[in-house]
């Protein structure tokens, strides 16, 4: 999951901070304030996904771990990261909005939608990858 959450924090703060200028990390402070803050956000990102990546590789050499689970894992922690960016970091502490001087509403929906379709997505992939695994036990057994 620390992948997946390291894949979206690096997403978010590509395209919406840099690419399209939206928002800061942490916007009710300076510009320069928000430009360190983005750079603590994209270094988490990145040790989030270096972190994932060595208890994957650990993983990976004990065997316990599909590919089908690894990916699922990959979807959860993209669809809670956005499902927390989009209401707790938006909502409950304002550190930012997904856009400034427009109507929220379809923003904030959109960004949610696809938070919620990430986590079922990663759900059912997660419960394929346990019925498969159960079964190849099975199998062995």
């Amino acid at each position: 999951m620390l992948v997946g959450v390291g894949i979206a924090a690096f997403v978010d703060e590509t395209v919406f901070h840099q690419l399209l200028h939206w928002h800061h990390f942490y916007d009710r402070s300076t510009p320069d304030i928000g430009l360190v803050s983005d750079g603590l956000f994209h270094a988490f990102g990145w040790f989030a996904v270096v972190i994932g990546l060595v208890w994957l590789a650990d993983l990976r050499r004990w065997a316990a771990l599909s590919g089908r689970a690894f990916t699922a894992g990959i979807l959860l922690g993209a669809g809670a990261f956005q499902l927390y960016d989009g209401t707790f970091q938006h909502k409950v502490l304002k550190l930012h909005q997904i856009r400034y001087h427009v109507n929220l509403v379809p923003y904030d929906w959109t960004w949610n939608i696809i938070a919620v379709i990430l986590l079922v997505a990663g759900a059912l992939l997660l419960r394929s990858a346990f019925r498969s695994s159960r079964s190849r036990e099975a199998g062995d057994a």
